[in-house]
């Protein structure tokens, strides 16, 4: 029989198509149920209307389903508690930092103000000497900063506490 803790460990290889992290290091997942070889998961959005929800919907169930005991994978989007940048995990966080994004609580306590610059700290150089140069990224979830030492431009996780 497949344990909750093997179907996390599926989860956690399946990586958000925007964003080079895992699902389980986003905190998208919610919650894992197992009934005989039945598996249902509640996952969180980022954002409602995110573009990629139906395929991060059908990678899980995909990937799920084809688990050794696994008959049937049941994928629902719940809206509460809302999805925030504070359920990104450790891992998640450094893994973010690697490909230039940066979150909330990497910097400044996960207290941000936003002001018309800012104070978020470059992942590549590690310079507080930024700016924010769009509150809209390539995603409702992010946004652009640029980074007045190194000159290189870097993507921000936005801070959205319910």
């Amino acid at each position: 029989m497949v344990s909750e803790a093997d179907v996390r460990t599926v989860l956690d290889g399946i990586d958000d198509p925007e964003l080079p992290c895992s699902l389980i290091q986003l905190g998208l997942v919610e919650s894992v149920c197992i009934e005989g070889n039945v598996v249902s998961i509640v996952l969180l959005p980022t954002f409602t209307g995110c573009p990629a929800l139906a395929m991060i919907e059908d990678d899980v169930r995909t990937s799920v389903a084809a688990m050794k005991g696994v008959h049937t994978c049941d994928v629902t989007w719940a809206y509460e508690p809302a999805w925030t940048a504070n359920r990104i995990s450790l891992a998640g966080q450094e893994r973010l930092k690697a490909h230039g994004v940066t979150t909330p609580h990497a910097c400044c306590g996960g207290s941000v103000v936003q002001l018309q610059t800012s104070a978020v700290p470059c992942p590549y150089c590690g310079s507080s000497d930024t700016r924010l140069d769009s509150p809209f990224g390539p995603t409702r979830c992010r946004q652009i900063h640029f980074c007045l030492t190194c000159q290189n431009q870097f993507e921000h996780m936005k801070a959205i506490d319910s």
